[in-house]
């Protein structure tokens, strides 16, 4: 009797991480940039952290230095339904897992891109498949977080990452473009809702970026975007925005994280992405 209320015990025991998402329908925005560091921001906290590229263009795994990789988020997400068996290759995570500078990373490849086409006939339900990946594979009680790069759509693997996710952060551009994609995206995060398939992500942070402040009007559409989501989400999601940095563009260039470099001009790039990580420690506590 002791054996199964210790196995009862463990398997109900909640897992201590979390999954966040950096999503946008709009490209350009700089998820990938977004995610990269922010990952590397939690990992100077003392976090454990695992990245997982969703993106089929892959950009995040080039970012940690990975191209064209034989092993991917693909093969572990068709190895996970068992109605395509067929499908199936012989690897697990902790084959696929690499790691750079102290985070880890699942990373994409150009397979990815035909995920929807995969899965569509299997019986079980399609937007769920990355949330029980996650969950059969106990990553959230080996990483504190796990940082999702989405890509710019709203198909089935956005839907999939919505509803694996527990927290939401969205770069947008200051422009007209993207004012109207934070609306379809924010219809789209409404259906999972209404979807009955468990708990909506909660957003944790709005990110302006790339701001060009000497333009009057990307200062005038910034000003009419915050607006619009401090109305709806309040005033302590939208966080100060990025500017265009060149050593940003630079630490892209090298593919490190603005952690990897000890010159006074990643300072400001520092602070920023510390204060998103700060903004999701208080999310999290």
């Amino acid at each position: 009797m002791g054996f199964f209320k210790k196995r009862i015990k463990q398997e109900t025991t909640i897992p201590k991480g979390k999954v966040l998402s950096f999503l946008n329908q709009k490209g350009g925005v700089g998820k990938t940039t977004m995610s990269f560091n922010t990952a590397f921001s939690l990992k100077e906290r003392g976090h454990k952290v695992l990245c997982i590229d969703m993106d089929p263009q892959a950009n995040l795994s080039l970012l940690f230095g990975i191209e064209d990789a034989e092993k991917s988020v693909f093969n572990l997400l068709i190895n996970s339904i068992k109605e395509l068996s067929s499908l199936h290759s012989p690897m697990l995570p902790m084959d696929v897992i690499l790691s750079k500078n102290g985070v880890d990373i699942i990373p994409a490849g150009q397979s990815l891109s035909g995920f929807e086409l995969t899965v569509a006939g299997i019986s079980s339900p399609r937007q769920l498949i990355l949330k029980r990946f996650i969950e059969n594979n106990k990553l959230l009680n080996l990483y504190d977080y796990i940082v999702i790069d989405g890509p710019p759509t709203l198909g089935l693997l956005v839907v999939n990452i919505m509803c694996a996710s527990h927290g939401l952060l969205v770069p947008f551009r200051p422009d007209e473009f993207s004012h109207k994609g934070l609306g379809h995206f924010y219809d789209v995060l409404s259906q999972i809702e209404d979807m009955g398939v468990g708990e909506c992500p909660q957003v944790v942070a709005h990110i302006p970026n790339l701001v060009d402040q000497r333009r009057k009007q990307e200062v005038a559409d910034l000003e009419k975007i915050k607006s619009d989501l401090v109305a709806d989400f309040g005033d302590d999601t939208v966080v100060e925005p990025f500017r265009n940095m060149a050593p940003l563009v630079k630490s892209q260039a090298s593919k490190k994280s603005v952690y990897g470099f000890k010159g006074k001009e990643f300072n400001d790039l520092r602070e920023k992405f510390n204060v998103i990580a700060h903004k999701i420690e208080q999310w999290n506590s």
